[in-house]
């Protein structure tokens, strides 16, 4: 047996892509993209950080019609939101050591709940990363038109603008982005952080009731009575300060060796952070009476923003903190770039996902993710114009779903794997899933009418439309299936249908290689006929016998066969397609090959000058032909 392996080089000119998304990796180059846990914080981190921008605010939100009463209900409200994420943290730590391979949720509940529960938390995550998207760039561009207020009639196209920048940055490796993702990451960690350390000890030092530094918008009259449903929503509404959590049990194989160990410090960093500013933000709301204002409306200011004026008045520091509150809301989404195509890997892996998500691009990043997300990303925004008020009530419910699945998965692994501190660590998982659970029916039922039910029908349509995958690759691989080796006996020569419209040089070689492949040549022409009813002769008939007849029989071959079609209405496609369905009907013992002469232009916009009927006839035998007929394109090259 005679082996030859070689290896392919990449094309030594520089081009485009090269300059956009640099230079292409090889597979060996794998480790070198690998991160540590520092630069995991902004890789992974991202849309959990920045929660904290837009969570408190849209709790805030809901309580607009309690006015100045409202904002009382912050700090108990953020209370409740953070029980739940140390919950989450603790489920997720287990998560990340029992399948360091990543998938997190989906791999979880399809290893212990079933393959179709796993789809319901794959898809649960599909959505929330696409959604994710939207809202951490709208509320990025809500934060600048906070500081910049003339920006607004600009929202949607601010909002597109970043999320193009945001594909192409994606697209030139995990690793490129991380490093390029600290300096705001940590910026807008170290800002935020000053202003709540700020804050707290002019609140304390204040006795409770600081002054503000600069003006701040007051909270309107109370239009509404407390209620429980209303307090409910406000919960459910913050709850989207917890999405983001699994991404670092999504990308365990991200990291540098120990992998387990540098994911575990990077999750801790994440949350850990993440407690510090939610409960800063809740207490400094309360501190100064800031409530949140209406949002897309003339007049509208972040939270943050009033809470930064309030803390370090309208001066150098209020805009070095704006803009990375925007800079780091409108990064948020890379976690969704970071994890969606990681998950879409793995499902895809599985055959529930088409296969194009499993090939790594030129970046060693999974680029067909990337493409996907983006698109679906940026119909959103279209959708909902940029507005993060509107896209809110769609967030929360797929992170939620997922975190409910994946530790209800974890229980059952402990129960399913037994050993030391098994019981403990169910225990864990069961108080997390029961817990995150309510959150899910709490979250569905406040947010239905306002636009949760598209996120709940749209779950159970993407598991539907993943199990219309696997059936048909599951169809593929039953036809393809072969166990025996090849049969090369008796087999038969194809009848080459040759379509030839002139003569020329391309029309010369499709000839010659016509008869490397059979000696049973139908040459196919087209022609209309003549006024009074008698056969119209074109240039290729009057040359048939001398350039084509007489070659074939000095050569020692048999002419190739003419079958002149009449074409009366002008159609050239059709009839060479209906004749060759009529030769594989009379010859069923014969392959059939069409061999389809085609010009190929040294420029694209060259093809605008010349019909397409080659592309046409190709796609209509791909369509509607059988399994025995065979469609060959013969190219030629134009050289000048």
């Amino acid at each position: 047996m005679r082996i030859i392996e070689k290896t392919a080089t990449p094309p030594k000119k520089k081009s485009v892509l090269d300059f956009l998304l640099g230079r292409p990796l090889s597979s060996d180059e794998d480790v070198k993209e690998q991160i540590r846990s520092s630069v995991g914080v902004p890789v992974f981190g991202l849309d959990a950080l920045s929660s904290a921008a837009y969570g408190p605010e849209a709790a805030l939100t809901i309580l607009i019609p309690l006015g100045l009463a409202g904002v009382a209900y912050t700090i108990p409200i953020s209370l409740m939101i953070i029980v739940l994420l140390s919950i989450v943290y603790f489920s997720y730590r287990q998560t990340i050591a029992a399948y360091p391979t990543g998938g997190g949720s989906y791999s979880v509940a399809s290893a212990n709940l079933g393959q179709r529960v796993g789809l319901f938390a794959g898809a649960a995550l599909m959505i929330d990363y696409i959604l994710n998207v939207a809202v951490g760039i709208s509320a990025g561009v809500g934060a600048m038109v906070s500081a910049i207020p003339a920006l607004q009639p600009q929202t949607l196209r601010l909002c597109l603008a970043i999320l193009l920048v945001l594909t192409l940055v994606n697209l030139r490796g995990i690793r490129e982005v991380g490093l390029a993702f600290m300096l705001p990451t940590y910026v807008f960690v170290g800002s935020l952080g000053a202003v709540i350390v700020v804050g707290l000890f002019k609140t304390w030092s204040g006795g409770g009731h600081p002054v503000p530094v600069a003006p701040i918008l007051r909270p309107g009259p109370a239009v509404a009575a407390v209620s429980a449903w209303l307090l409910v929503r406000a919960f459910s509404s913050g709850c989207t300060a917890m999405t983001g959590v699994e991404a670092v049990s999504n990308g365990v194989q991200a990291f540098r060796d120990p992998k387990v160990k540098n994911a575990h410090a990077t999750l801790t960093v994440i949350i850990a952070t993440l407690i510090f500013l939610l409960a800063g933000i809740a207490y400094l709301c309360r501190a100064y009476d800031i409530a949140a204002t209406p949002p897309g409306q003339p007049g509208y200011q972040s939270v943050l923003s009033q809470l930064t004026l309030a803390v370090t008045g309208r001066g150098v520091f209020y805009f070095i903190t704006m803009a990375a509150v925007l800079t780091v809301l409108a990064l948020s989404a890379n976690t969704s770039f970071a994890d969606f195509p990681r998950l879409c890997r793995a499902i895809a892996e599985d055959q529930w996902l088409p296969d194009p998500f499993t090939i790594r691009g030129r970046r060693l990043v999974f680029s067909f993710g990337v493409y996907v997300l983006a698109l679906l990303a940026a119909s959103l925004l279209i959708v909902f114009e940029g507005v993060t008020d509107r896209l809110i009530p769609l967030f929360a419910i797929g992170a939620f779903m997922a975190f409910t699945l994946s530790q209800a998965g974890m229980a059952m692994h402990w129960r399913r794997t037994g050993g030391r501190g098994a019981f403990s660590s169910m225990l864990i998982n069961g108080v997390g899933a029961l817990a995150t659970g309510c959150t899910t029916c709490v979250v569905i039922v406040t947010k239905f009418t306002e636009g949760a039910w598209i996120t709940v029908l749209a779950i159970p349509g993407l598991v539907w439309l993943m199990s219309a995958v696997h059936h048909h690759y599951e169809r593929i691989e039953r036809e393809a299936e072969s166990n025996g080796p090849a049969d090369l006996k008796d087999i038969p020569r194809p009848i080459v249908i040759l379509p030839l419209q002139r003569w020329d040089k391309v029309s010369e070689k499709a000839l010659r290689f016509a008869y490397t492949l059979s000696r049973d040549l139908v040459v196919v022409h087209i022609t209309p006929k003549g006024q009074d009813g008698t056969p119209f002769t074109d240039e290729l008939m009057r040359v048939w016998g001398d350039f084509v007849e007489k070659p074939a029989r000095e050569a020692g071959f048999k002419p190739p066969e003419l079958v002149i079609l009449h074409s009366p209405y002008r159609s050239v496609t059709t009839p060479i397609f209906r004749y060759v369905l009529e030769m594989e009907h009379e010859h069923p013992d014969h392959p059939i090959a069409v061999l389809v002469p085609e010009l190929v232009e040294w420029r694209w916009y060259y093809y605008f000058l010349h019909n397409q009927r080659a592309t046409a006839l190709k796609v209509l035998l791909y369509a509607k032909g059988t399994g025995r007929i065979i469609v060959i394109s013969m190219p030629s090259y134009m050289q000048s």
